[in-house]
């Protein structure tokens, strides 16, 4: 009797699940979550079995061709995450499938194309056109090449229809192939000693020649002492042998030779090793981290079902004492968990305090990881090798076996939602995980969202508070300095009175501070102080961003374009080219000219570009080889520097007036998380807000520490607009190089969903659109977006099969953003 299974194919633009048959060669050795490779279609393609069914749905059943892996790529509770994730979001499944294995094992089906015969056709012939031509070219110089490989050669060419006419024509072929996984086990060579010591030692004056003798005698006796299997790498280091030498002991039956799988392991590489972070006597709990932690543990030994918790505290509350030892419970149940934070490279020292709890028993997962060290990992969480994983969003994919505990820090931070397809949320993720998995899920943040508060209330989260630091010290004073009476008294540079003398008095007392602008560069944009022409993006017509660290250059921050900035104005001739507002490096130079001798760092993204620079720049201010601290929200995260004692933030109002319904919200966060840097030990500390509006409720609030006053003024805000939590909201998005096309699908979309709500079921409901985004235009490409608000949007979509009329949309279930 024949076996079926259903299995998700990768190829990620196609949704469902596919009936295939297990052959007899490979029964019994297919289970859920095996990687396999089968036919679909005319091509050959990876898929994951996801279940057994007793009859097929059709009735020519394929059959699997191979076994990738054996063991199971995907856990059962990954299984129901991934099929929930994708009815939430409206994702295909492979897509989503694809976010859970370890790139480069992961392969979709390609095309390999390849000239007929080369004598026959003359590539300079007239018939061809310039691409064909190119391709031409390109084929006979190379050889065969597969599909992705030709994309490297042709970025923003369109190829494919020219090659397909050349495969009509007879001039080249193309057959679907499935490249092998990029990633496999590392392996390298070892010697181990073979005899017992007595007897190697009655060995060593036979070794050789008086040129070799020294040599094989120091191998032999450094591999004596040697109780494992050793890099052979070591033993020529050790000795100054080398291969010869060791395979003529080998020859000689006193030492073994042979193959040892090691793991490519990121901290070791980093020089991370765990001896660096000694232990520290655990902390002492407050009442409140005491109580909060008791429900955590209680929750995390129970068989029966718990909510999710939200943990909030404010900034210093001691939320990470309580993540350990949460975790610690956990592993000690024989359990595993994982720690999600935004950006690790921007919490080096939360990472610290994991390892040096848990030596030897963390795997980091970040995009920074080679491939071979990200699939190293990913075997080592899925062996249960690993008893915790720390990492950004992609983390909370890692397939350990027994997953007991899952923390999202900082769960209100934006760097957690996915912003290309497939879109998706990871804390959403977690917590749907969590109970798939059984596992207990706390979110930790000193500023939730306006919509995780809500949801706390409504019982949907289960509410713990640390409302005090664990120091003691009060939460640090804010001074509002209004900028419209800096000006009014004559004071127009970028820092007020006030500023300038708490920095002056802070640098003084040999303290550090803290200068806080979300925005890069030196000038928000440039213009001819003539005609008026501002510098723009020719791809997306943003204003431009001058920078000038080495040279003058003009840099567009939504799509990297760059030029240097011009000694005319291109449209009228004119030299007079001015910037106008401020960033980054305008205030760190500010401060080197107002402040000699004061030692400044700048941390914002073009410091950081470089490999370990998060980790470079914030080692020496922690260590105070600076005193100021110049950055953009890379400064909101999680540090922990007792010598800052100020925080300047130069220009509150940016990011406020932004039309987006969450624009308040982010910037109160941020704020809120900047002001918290200050005054963390007994020193106590000092914020002053700059603002051209100091009576806006996002700035008072801040200024207070008001969490509660500002979740009350946004959630009335939300209810009168109608914006969630009291709704739900789909954004859709379409793209087009052709403004025109781009706005008349955008018409035809809306008027379709306009013609659906008109009847009583969906009267609740409100289109918004079409219009063109916020950034019109990136890249070259052209932005229109229709947003749906109402109770529930999502089964409206689905109800229309909207995957085959919007196929060629990107669609945003509850989006952090409508910019």
């Amino acid at each position: 009797m024949s076996t079926y299974v259903q299995i998700v194919v990768n190829v990620p633009a196609v949704s469902g699940i596919f009936d295939y048959a297990v052959p007899d060669f490979l029964a019994g050795q297919i289970g859920v979550g095996h990687l396999v490779i089968v036919p679909f279609g005319n091509k050959t393609v990876q898929g994951v079995v996801f279940r057994f069914v007793d009859q097929p749905s059709v009735a020519n059943v394929k059959e699997i061709v191979e076994l990738v892996d054996p063991l199971p790529v995907l856990t059962q509770p990954q299984i129901a995450l991934a099929e929930a994730m994708a009815e939430s979001t409206l994702a295909p499944l492979a897509a989503v499938v694809g976010l859970f294995l370890p790139v480069g094992i992961s392969q979709e089906a390609d095309v390999l194309y390849q000239i007929v015969d080369n004598g026959r056709w003359t590539v300079k012939d007239s018939q061809w056109t310039p691409v064909q031509r190119r391709l031409l070219d390109l084929l006979t110089e190379r050889g065969p090449l597969r599909g992705r490989q030709i994309d490297s050669h042709f970025r923003k060419v369109e190829w494919r229809n020219m090659a397909n006419s050349l495969v009509r024509k007879g001039v080249i072929t193309a057959k679907s192939v499935l490249p092998p996984p990029r990633v496999r086990s590392k392996f390298v060579r070892v010697a181990l000693l073979a005899v017992p010591p007595e007897v190697a030692e009655a060995h060593m004056e036979t070794l050789g020649t008086r040129q070799t003798l020294s040599r094989r005698q120091a191998a032999l006796r450094f591999l004596v002492q040697q109780l494992e299997p050793i890099n052979v790498s070591w033993v020529y280091a050790q000795s100054g042998c080398n291969l010869a030498d060791l395979q003529e002991l080998e020859e000689r039956g006193l030492i073994r030779l042979f193959e040892s799988e090691i793991f490519r392991d990121p901290l070791e590489r980093a020089g991370e090793q765990r001896d660096t972070y000694p232990a520290k006597e655990a902390l002492e709990l407050t009442s409140e981290q005491h109580s909060a932690l008791q429900q955590i543990l209680q929750a995390l030994s129970s068989p029966e079902v718990q909510p999710s918790f939200l943990l909030r505290g404010v900034t210093g509350s001691g939320k990470t004492e309580i993540y350990l030892r949460a975790a610690e419970e956990a592993i000690k149940l024989g359990r595993q968990a994982i720690i999600l934070v935004p950006e690790i490279a921007l919490t080096p020292q939360t990472v610290r305090r994991f390892l040096s709890r848990f030596p030897g028993q963390v795997g980091i997962v970040h995009s920074k990881l080679s491939e071979g060290e990200r699939y190293d990992t990913w075997r080592r969480a899925r062996s249960g090798a690993l008893k915790l994983i720390i990492g950004a969003r992609s983390a909370l994919f890692s397939p350990l076996p027994n997953l007991g505990l899952i923390v999202a820090d900082e769960c209100h931070d934006s760097s957690y939602y996915q912003s290309e397809p497939p879109f998706y949320h990871a804390v959403t993720a977690a917590r749907m995980y969590a109970r798939f998995a059984g596992a207990v899920c706390v979110l930790g943040s000193a500023t939730p969202t306006v919509i995780q508060r809500y949801q706390a209330e409504m019982g949907e989260l289960k509410h713990l508070e640390l409302p005090r630091r664990i120091t003691g010290s009060d939460l640090p004073a804010v001074e509002i300095i209004d900028m419209r009476d800096e000006l009014k008294s004559g004071q127009r540079g970028i820092f007020s009175r006030s500023l300038l003398r708490e920095l002056e008095s802070t640098l003084g007392r040999g303290e550090q501070a803290i200068l806080f602008l979300n925005r890069r560069g030196t000038a928000t944009y440039i213009f001819c102080r003539d005609c008026g022409l501002v510098l723009r993006c020719p791809n997306c017509d943003t204003p431009l961003t001058l920078h000038v660290e080495e040279q003058e250059r003009l840099l567009c921050h939504q799509c990297g374009y760059e030029r240097q900035k011009p000694k005319t104005c291109p449209q009228c001739g004119s030299t007079h080219i001015r910037e106008y507002g401020l960033g980054s490096e305008r205030v760190e130079a500010e401060v080197s000219t107002l402040f000699p001798k004061a030692r400044t760092l700048r941390w914002d993204w073009e410091t950081t570009r470089q490999k370990d620079a998060h980790e470079m720049i914030l080692t020496h201010f922690a260590n105070h080889q600076a005193d100021v601290l110049i950055g953009t929200q890379m400064l909101a995260k999680g540090l922990d520097l007792p010598l800052v004692t100020l925080v300047g933030v130069v220009l509150a109002d940016v990011g406020l007036y932004l039309p987006d319904p969450f624009a308040g919200e982010r910037v109160f966060q941020v704020l809120t998380q900047v002001a918290g840097r200050a005054g963390r030990s007994e020193r106590g500390g000092r914020v002053v807000l700059q603002t051209f509006d100091p009576a806006h409720p996002v700035i008072r609030s801040t200024a207070q520490h008001d969490v509660n006053g500002f979740y009350e003024y946004e959630l009335d805000q939300r209810r009168r607009l109608g914006y969630p939590p009291f709704s739900r909201l789909v954004r859709l998005e379409y793209r087009h190089h052709d403004p025109a096309a781009a706005e008349q699908e955008a018409n035809k979309v809306s008027e379709r969903l306009k013609d659906v709500l008109h009847t009583e079921r969906w009267k609740l409901l409100t289109v918004i659109g079409p219009v063109p985004s916020f950034f019109s235009r990136t890249g070259g490409i052209y932005r229109w977006q229709i947003v749906l608000r109402g109770p529930d949007p999502l089964t409206l979509l689905r109800e229309q099969s909207a995957e085959r009329w919007l196929k060629d949309w990107r669609v945003e279930v509850d989006p952090i953003s409508l910019l």
